[in-house]
């Protein structure tokens, strides 16, 4: 194989949320789907391509979002399925190769230079991957082959839906030059603001700044923008992409302004949360309690501890702790969120909040729930005082998920 040949691959599941609803019910194909919370209070999490068209988008409002395309069909979320999925998806990628970046639950890249000799070229490789998706879950993917991880992105972005771009090394000006500067990554809108001031809109642009002007002008972001300009990308595809952070948020139907019913809904938050962190393997040493009042108001309080928590008890009581240093009960909230980060393999360290036996208790509590849950799913098995509080309007996951850049 020539070393100049592409060997990054970046795959992207087309609406994936949506094109899943769609599968399961075979009537929705054709029609526009959005995956999301209710319509007076909920966010969208993701559009088919037929919504899209209308222009819904995620993290855009329900209401706004039926509005612009009020034939929709609203779906809620259902993440248990969607990773159910996911984990099949990127078994076919495994047998492709071993260097796998996961950067949320519908899109990696992969890094397949060393199974060229096995299964072809990258473009090869990726449409049997594409093939293989397609016949073993009914859904398609895009994918972009390059030299690099951000022209790879960039042509999936090209491909998209339901395609395939190829970049050689040879055709690195050709694609990239005309694309506006604000595909490339780290230009949001004010940086994209003050290279327009600059006369700078297109890639062509930025690529006749010289190095010297773009790091006076944007001090060290200034040197990327150089490099990304020229596509230059030397970031190797990373197997070990570890967790940052593991949450849950709601938005809620109605404001909540009984300090019991939101101490119930922080409870369950803090159940989710931990049943997320012990599947995924790790514990949390920052916890973060985020709160919006009905007037769009936002606030955070965290507290950062020796010992990683992973039992929904324990995160209970700390968040309820950082729940007390805000005006819940006294201000109608629309939003709670917790999420624990300075993640940490489970079972490392020493207990901090309770004695080593306790610990060992909840610990064995933890394993029988979870496998209870496994085998009745999640809705089976809660504690309870959160029947009453089981709200499936409500909105989404956050922190080792994205759809469509969630």
């Amino acid at each position: 194989m020539k070393a100049r040949e592409p060997a990054i691959l970046h795959l992207d599941l087309d609406a994936f949320y949506a094109s899943v609803e769609q599968r399961e019910a075979p009537e929705l194909r054709g029609r526009a789907v959005i995956v999301g919370g209710s319509a007076r209070r909920g966010v969208v999490c993701a559009a088919s391509y037929e919504a899209r068209r209308f222009g819904v988008r995620s993290a855009m409002p329900m209401a706004r979002a039926l509005q612009l395309c009020p034939e929709a069909v609203v779906r809620p979320v259902r993440m248990a399925l969607y990773q159910e999925v996911s984990r099949k998806v990127f078994a076919i990628y495994a047998r492709f190769t071993d260097v796998i970046e996961a950067l949320s639950i519908d899109e990696a890249f992969l890094d397949v230079g060393a199974s060229r000799r096995l299964f072809g070229t990258g473009r090869a490789i990726a449409e049997q991957i594409r093939a293989a998706v397609r016949q073993e879950t009914g859904l398609s993917v895009s994918a972009g082959v390059a030299p690099n991880k951000l022209l790879a992105k960039l042509a999936t972005e090209a491909a998209k839906p339901d395609g395939l771009r190829e970049v050689r090394a040879e055709q690195v000006d050709a694609f990239l030059l005309p694309l506006p500067v604000t595909a490339l990554w780290g230009i949001g809108a004010v940086t994209a603001d003050k290279l327009a001031r600059c006369g700078v809109t297109r890639i062509a642009d930025l690529r006749r700044l010289s190095r010297a002007f773009l790091q006076a002008h944007f001090g060290a972001s200034g040197v990327q923008l150089y490099d990304l300009a020229r596509g230059l990308d030397p970031r190797p595809v990373s197997a070990h992409n570890d967790l940052k952070s593991v949450g849950h948020e709601e938005t809620y139907e109605e404001d909540l302004l009984v300090i019991e019913e939101i101490r119930r809904r922080l409870l369950e938050l803090s159940e989710r949360v931990a049943a997320r962190l012990r599947r995924s393997g790790v514990q949390g040493r920052c916890l973060t309690l985020k709160a919006k009042y009905a007037d769009f108001q936002q606030i955070t309080r965290s507290r950062t501890l020796t010992q990683g928590l992973s039992n929904g008890g324990e995160i209970f009581l700390l968040a309820d702790e950082l729940l007390a240093q805000t005006e819940a009960g006294r201000r109608p909230l629309r939003l709670l969120g917790v999420s624990l980060s300075t993640l940490e393999p489970l079972g490392t360290g020493q207990t901090e909040l309770f004695g080593e036996a306790r610990r060992q208790r909840l610990s064995r509590l933890d394993q029988a729930v979870d496998q209870l849950r496994e085998r009745f799913g999640a809705k089976g098995v809660c504690k309870a005082q959160l029947l009453e509080s089981r709200d499936p309007s409500a909105a989404g996951e956050i922190g080792t998920h994205g759809e469509e850049g969630t």
